[in-house]
């Protein structure tokens, strides 16, 4: 059959094909890996012109739309189909059980009825948090169509938005961040509105008597987009100033809009708030871009000239919403109120504000400010440190903070505690800010934090929150809470701020512990603080529970639905166990940019959203019975197995040069952190020796573009089989245990162990010297033979294939024991087939790059390994300099003289033949690992 009669569907038709014969082959004998087989049949079809570069492009892209229209039906179900009949439905429905909770043991209708539904509406009990961890590996007009197509019925007929790339043109800018965040926060307040509206309704028809008197905030928004500044160098604290500010302008502006809808009687109210509004646009129109001391001067002046037109407070308004109350009419009260509720909740902002900072910064501020020179990781030191700094509390003088403090200070966290100060002073005087601190690992943390808080006279708007997600921070959590809390100037700020404020993360633990092991530690680390809270007489202090995990199955989102993600985070065990010790709990949890801000992608994903929230906040059952607690022998065991074989991978030398040999160059960076520091002139690779040296988002994405989600699934296989009976047992009949579980079914159906031998064989020069011996054609010998040499420089093959051995291991144990497991399916093998052909096209299109002398430093073996790890953009950088292109636009121009002939350039056949070629292939690489994104509905 000639090229031209075989289209791209009949090709892909062909190669769906011919990949599930090829493994189901494999699962009768072994073969020879039949995802390398795959691969060279591609190659084959692409030498012969059977396959040309167009149609193995169209089959990618094919491919990649199959993939998106599952992304999208995953969404669509993942919040239970957001028809406006269903999220009306089980909006009514969460109404009515309120109702008959608050008239359990008093009549509708009684005052006694009427403060029981009060203080179940208006006690915050979760909190939606919007954070800057990036996982925008979507084209911001792919992440619109996903949510388009998620929000309407999806029928065999639907038709999947063409886009030429998904890939994002660059990285997502920090003015990009913002306007995401905002686009997903404004459609979740709109939500919270629609939710309200049926709260009010209700209270209406059953109190009508007391009915105005509510301002309901059961679910409140928040963000550290712009705030958190943990590892990033592109947010200034004018940046983060600028932000606030255009977040409370956002703020007036939504409560200016809805004043405006009700026709009569808010006219006092609406005079106030424009003239805020006005005032507010004026600060920020002046706020400096950068660090101007004149700038900031005048700056100040608006601020401290205008403060009182500014509004700092929700409550300098509340005569004016009663007066606006009594003067309109009863159409309009349930809007007014509304209205009234977001404003409350939520304060000067569109969204309540989380800062960030790590316990490094912190600790040095100590050093610098109190001469603290001890270490806090040495056990030898605590008595000394902690004497310190409960002296240092005792003896704090607050010292006054303006602008030129700011322009002027160079620690981190002394910057960070003035510019809340100045928030504070000048924006939102009610609002308490959260100040998380990564890598808490020490009470004294903890108690530095609050001595910054006093020093600035801020103590009491400011909530410090520890982190908790490494090994050691989850193992003796506890003791870095119990520290702290023998301290009476924390358990004084504790009762004063009448919260205990606690952050777990999924990032550092789930890559280092195991993910199905990391929840098993954080449920057990919750009730130790809590046993701790009653040891120190502190049950009337609230205990926020927030969960900083990102959207894939890696790093804490559960990946099957909205539901099971929030009783997965917060068992009703826990929520119960502290509930019998007497203690009020807030759960909140992280919708992290990109993927997170899906659910919020269009207003019904919105409110779909917030309605499964508030279904799962007014769950009143009291009584849960779940086996997997009465087998706490073998829960300990199994997950503490998981957590040991995780860290002996983590500690595999190969495990690291697996992550780093060429995983950072599939994926594009999503955000403004790079991937992994590198030489750009070494002609050696430099592994690196630890995961710790990849960042979180990039080590998990990594994992799922090479066919092997570790971080999920590593150890299951040895800890199942230790106790298979108990193991179908408790995946039969515990919902926590099958939960924990659900990451493993997703992780499995995206892993493969033949794709993951295969991409470790393309790393063995001794694949390529087998081709050169049974090779005729002396350039593609000559060619084998140059890979299998800059393959031996990389000296990767033998530490990688004893790390997939371990791998191979364990998923052998798993899979005698589970015999169901779900597994990849053909389209997805076929993804990661055509990409190894890909590769091979690239290295054997670098093999005909010409000898060049070291420029710069920059030798051929360096270029060689530069593509060999596939970091393609630097490589073709390089050589743009080594072999200069002649000016394209020069024929074109006129230079007043008789046309002399156009040197095109001595390098312009090998830009056509071999380093465009080469970027066209790169591109095809990145489109596919888009692709497999999408079949795994999550980046990172």
């Amino acid at each position: 059959m000639s090229q031209a009669s075989i289209t791209p569907s009949e090709s892909l038709k062909y190669l769906i094909s011919l990949t599930t014969q090829l493994m189901e082959k494999q699962n009768h004998e072994p073969i020879e890996n039949p995802v390398l087989t795959l691969a060279q049949k591609i190659k084959q079809q692409l030498k012969s012109g059977e396959l040309s570069f167009d149609a193995l492009r169209e089959i990618i892209q094919k491919l990649r739309d199959s993939a998106f229209l599952s992304h999208a039906k995953h969404l669509q179900r993942y919040v239970n189909n957001p028809t406006k009949d269903n999220i009306d439905h089980r909006i009514k429905s969460i109404v009515e059980q309120i109702i008959q909770h608050s008239t359990k043991h008093h009549p509708a209708g009684s005052i006694e009825s009427f403060n029981e539904f009060k203080k179940q509406v208006e006690h915050n009990h979760f909190a939606a948090v919007f954070t800057a961890h990036p996982t925008f590996a979507l084209a911001n007009s792919v992440y619109i169509a996903l949510a388009d197509l998620a929000s309407q019925p999806i029928t065999e007929q639907t038709q999947v938005p063409y886009f030429t790339t998904h890939r994002r043109a660059t990285p997502p800018t920090l003015h990009e961040e913002l306007n995401l965040a905002i686009h997903a926060i404004e459609r979740a307040r709109n939500a919270l509105d629609v939710f309200n509206r049926y709260l009010f309704d209700a209270a209406q028809r059953h109190w009508p008597q007391y009915w105005t008197q509510l301002t309901p905030c059961p679910i409140l928004l928040s963000s550290w987009v712009g705030y958190d500044t943990d590892g990033r160098t592109d947010i200034g604290w004018w940046d983060s100033l600028r932000i606030r500010l255009e977040m409370k302008e956002l703020q007036l502006q939504r409560l200016h809009n809805q004043l405006n809808a009700i026709p009569h009687g808010t006219e006092a109210l609406k005079t106030e708030v424009s003239k805020a509004l006005n005032t507010v646009h004026e600060q920020l129109e002046h706020c400096p871009k950068e660090a101007d001391p004149d700038q900031f001067s005048d700056f100040a002046r608006l601020l401290v000239e205008n403060k009182k037109d500014a509004i700092l407070s929700p409550a300098q308004l509340e005569p004016l919403f009663d007066q606006a109350l009594e003067q309109i009419d009863e159409n309009h009260k349930i809007d007014l109120l509304i209205a009234k509720a977001g404003f409350f909740t939520h304060g000067m902002s569109l969204s309540h504000t989380h800062v960030r900072l790590n316990s490094v910064q912190v600790h040095n501020m100590a050093r610098q400010r109190l001469g603290i020179t001890s270490n806090p990781d040495n056990p030898s030191h605590t008595r000394t440190l902690f004497n310190t700094i409960n002296n240092a509390l005792g003896e704090v003088s607050p010292i006054p903070v303006d602008f030129g403090s700011l322009l002027t200070e160079k620690a981190s966290a002394s910057i960070l505690m003035m510019l809340l100060t100045q928030i504070v002073k000048h924006i939102d005087n009610k609002t308490p800010i959260r100040f998380l601190i990564a890598e808490t690992e020490n009470g004294y943390t903890l108690l530095v934090a609050l001595w910054l808080a006093r020093i600035f006279g801020i103590e009491k708007h400011v909530e410090i929150s520890p982190l908790f997600e490494t090994d050691e921070a989850l193992q003796h959590g506890s003791n870095i809470i119990e520290q702290a809390l023998r301290s009476s100037h924390w358990r004084d700020y504790l009762r004063r701020t009448g919260k205990l404020c606690l952050q777990f993360g999924y990032s550092d633990s789930g890559r280092f512990i195991g993910q199905i092991a990391a929840t098993y530690q954080i449920e057990k680390l919750r009730q130790k603080i809590a046993k701790l809270l009653q040891k120190y007489d502190l049950t009337d202090v609230e205990v926020v529970l927030f969960d900083t995990h990102g959207e894939s199955m890696g790093r804490g989102g559960h990946p099957f639905s909205m539901e099971d993600r929030l009783q997965y985070l917060s068992p009703k065990k826990t929520e119960l166990y502290f509930k019998q010790l007497g203690i009020s709990t807030r759960q909140e949890t992280a919708f992290q940019g990109g993927d997170g801000y899906l659910l919020f992608g269009s207003q019904a994903l919105a409110n779909a959203t917030i309605s499964i929230i508030a279904q799962h906040i007014f769950n009143f059952d009291t009584e849960i019975h779940d086996p997997i607690y009465d087998e706490s022998d073998f829960s300990a065991d199994f997950f503490l197995t998981i957590s040991s074989e995780m860290k002996e991978l983590v500690k595999d030398k190969g495990y690291g040069t697996l992550l780093s040999a060429f995983g950072p160059a599939l994926i594009d960076r999503t955000g403004s952190r790079s991937s992994v520091r590198q030489s750009d002139t070494s002609s050696t690779k430099a592994y690196i020796k630890h995961p710790r040296e990849l960042r979180a988002i990039p080590n998990n994405a990594i994992l799922q573009q090479l066919g092997w989600c570790a971080n999920t699934l590593q150890g299951l296989g040895t800890a199942a089989s230790a106790n298979p009976e108990l193991f179908q047992e408790m995946m039969q009949n515990s919902p926590r245990f099958k939960r924990s579980l659900d990451f493993a079914r997703h992780a499995l159906k995206h892993s493969n162990t033949t794709v993951l031998r295969a991409i470790i064989y393309m790393l063995d020069p001794g694949i390529w010297l087998d081709r050169a011996s049974s090779e005729s054609n002396p350039d593609f010998q000559e060619s084998y033979i140059t890979l299998a040499k800059g393959l031996q420089r990389l000296n990767c093959w033998a530490s990688t294939q004893a790390t997939f051995h371990r791998i191979q291991t364990d998923h052998i144990a798993l899979l005698s024991v589970w015999k169901e497991a779900p597994c990849m399916d053909a389209n997805e093998i076929l993804l990661h087939a055509i990409r190894l052909a890909v590769i091979e096209e690239i290295w054997m299109l670098s093999t005909h790059i010409p000898y060049f002398s070291p420029y710069h430093e920059f030798s051929k073996e360096a270029l060689e390994t530069k593509i060999l790890c596939l970091e393609i953009p630097t490589a073709l950088n390089l050589l743009l300099h080594v072999f200069p292109q002649a000016a394209e636009h020069v024929s074109d121009l006129y230079f007043y003289e008789p046309k002399g002939p156009r040197n095109e350039g001595a390098y312009a056949m090998d830009d056509r033949q071999i380093f465009k070629p080469i970027q066209k292939n790169f591109d095809l690489i990145r489109e596919i690992s888009v692709a497999l994104i999408h079949r795994l509905h999550a980046f990172g």
